[in-house]
């Protein structure tokens, strides 16, 4: 056949049924993308044998143009549709029934954001708009950073084995509150300081529906000359009604925490029962969410600031707790347990 690759070939009736013959048996024996490609080139190509014979069709004469030139040109639109159907174009096996290469794949399942990061993603673009940038620390802290400088006393019970998980003896831990950053963002740092701190935090707790070991937290941090408690319950304030509604109001109640004075916890009205009372807020109307205060003059020191010239105000929620409240979630392993059905639901 190698006489048949010219620029153009008189097809005769024997020469194309010789050829078809050929074809047939040359598709059989494609193996792969490199078999195929020969094929191609040798019969379909436009110096190929069949595209060399629908060329020569114009040098018969009229009556053979007629009968021949009509079955030069139906082998050649067969052929071309069998190598255009043929599994190895395609990845399908021999034998293979109803496989069409047109229409679309089979869709995968698209991912969403964990509910928790959700949150946290919230919490963190809201406070962003107010001027506050993000700080991390190290989930691995000191004794020092995560006690020491935050005014907790050596007999403190927070230091207790039943409470930490210490990593050695008593100096290396596992972070119990995202605090310790804000030791290392003041020792780094001078005022003015505004920043928030997103991470995760350990404690020796027993796991239940409401406590867990590990859960996460946003701290928030604002030092500067002249800051003063009205700074923090409008920034706080600011912040309820953003996240949660316009109407939201927010309740504070003295409190304690070593290193804040004076130490406040923060309520906000529940968003479930507008302050009526539910099952929600246990009938109180309220919901905690965070706790907050000035940050104590002797972290200020211990941390190399001079607390005569500044003041500042911090404050800490727990992004699960908010996340329990917000989607009425009533055991907070269940954010832990990757459980597809309870995820999809965010």
């Amino acid at each position: 056949m190698s006489g048949m690759t010219s620029e153009s070939t008189v097809p005769t009736l024997e020469l194309l049924e010789s050829v078809e013959k050929e074809v047939l048996a040359s598709l059989a024996g494609i193996a792969g993308d490199a078999d195929a490609e020969a094929f191609r080139i040798k019969y379909l190509g436009k110096k190929g044998t069949l595209a060399s014979f629908v060329k020569g069709v114009k040098d018969l004469s009229p009556d053979d143009r007629r009968v021949i030139g009509a079955k030069t040109n139906a082998l050649f639109r067969s052929v071309e549709e069998k190598f255009k159907q043929a599994p190895w174009l395609s990845g399908k096996k021999a034998g293979d029934a109803g496989f069409d290469p047109t229409l679309p794949g089979f869709p995968f399942p698209g991912g969403s954001l964990h509910p928790l990061m959700q949150i946290r993603t919230r919490i963190r673009d809201i406070f962003v708009s107010m001027g506050f940038d993000i700080a991390y620390g190290p989930e691995v802290e000191t004794d020092y950073h995560n006690f020491g400088a935050l005014n907790f006393q050596a007999n403190h019970p927070a230091r207790d084995m039943q409470d930490t998980f210490y990593v050695t003896a008593d100096a290396v831990l596992l972070r119990t509150h995202t605090s310790p950053v804000q030791v290392r963002v003041m020792l780094d740092r001078t005022p003015p300081i505004r920043c928030i701190i997103p991470g995760r935090v350990y404690r020796n707790e027993e796991v239940s529906a409401r406590s867990y070991c590990l859960f996460h937290q946003v701290e928030g941090l604002y030092v500067d000359q002249h800051v003063s408690f009205a700074d923090l319950k409008g920034t706080l304030l600011s912040f309820a009604k953003r996240f949660f509604s316009d109407s939201t109001r927010i309740k504070i109640r003295p409190s304690f925490f070593p290193f804040t004075e004076p130490s406040v916890e923060v309520d906000v009205e529940c968003f479930l029962c507008k302050g009526k009372g539910c099952g929600l807020c246990k009938q109180s109307g309220w919901l905690e969410i965070l706790g907050a205060g000035m940050v104590h003059p002797n972290v200020l020191a211990n941390c190399n600031i001079d607390n005569e010239k500044y003041t500042g105000f911090a404050f800490g929620m727990g992004i699960e707790r908010i996340a329990l409240l917000k989607y009425g979630i009533d055991d907070i392993r269940t954010f832990y347990e990757n459980d597809v059905r309870f995820l999809r639901q965010f």
